[in-house]
Parts: C-alpha cells; structure tokens; sequence
C-alpha cells in the first residue's frame, strides 16, 4: 500500500488521504514517457511532487489506464489542490 500525504518543508503532514494507492503490475508498465511522474512510484519507496509538478501529475491522472484507478484518485486530486493553493507544499507518495 502507497499512502498519500502532503507535507511542508519540515515534514510535518498538513493533509493525508484515507485511501491508499494499491501497487498492481498494472503501475510498473506505464509507459515512463507517457507517465513520468507516475513512473516514479514503486511500492517501497517515496516519491515527492512539488508545486510546479503537481500539474503533470493531474494530467497523468486524467488519462490513468483503468487498471491503476481506485479512491485513491480523487484523493490525489485534493491533495494536488491543497499544494497547489499553499506554499512549501509536497506531495508524498509513501510506500511501505
């Protein structure tokens, strides 16, 4: 399970989503050209978005394959909104 947070520039959460991301072969074969950001995601691993990377990350959601879909998606949009709308603002993706 991936969860989602968004963290300021201490690392303290400022927001968390209740749903997690949950890894499927589906997510290792996006195709990295066609899903940069979304490539970055492994299940153990973190991955952090910024500001100026979160609009890339709401286009790759807009065109996701059904296979990677689930609550997760609509969370992300919320968080991508709540960084987008402060400063200092990260996106995790914390994988276990």
């Amino acid at each position: 399970m991936i969860n989602l947070a968004v963290r300021d520039d201490s690392g303290h959460a400022v927001a968390r989503a209740r749903a997690g991301v949950q890894w499927s072969a589906a997510f290792a074969r996006l195709d990295p050209a066609e899903f940069p950001m979304l490539h970055a995601l492994v299940p153990d691993g973190d991955a952090m978005f910024n500001g100026r990377q979160v609009p890339l990350l709401l286009a790759e959601l807009d065109r996701l394959p059904a296979a990677c879909e689930g609550d997760w998606v609509a969370e992300a949009r919320e968080l991508c909104d709540v960084v987008e709308r402060g400063m200092h603002l990260y996106l995790w993706f914390l994988g276990d």
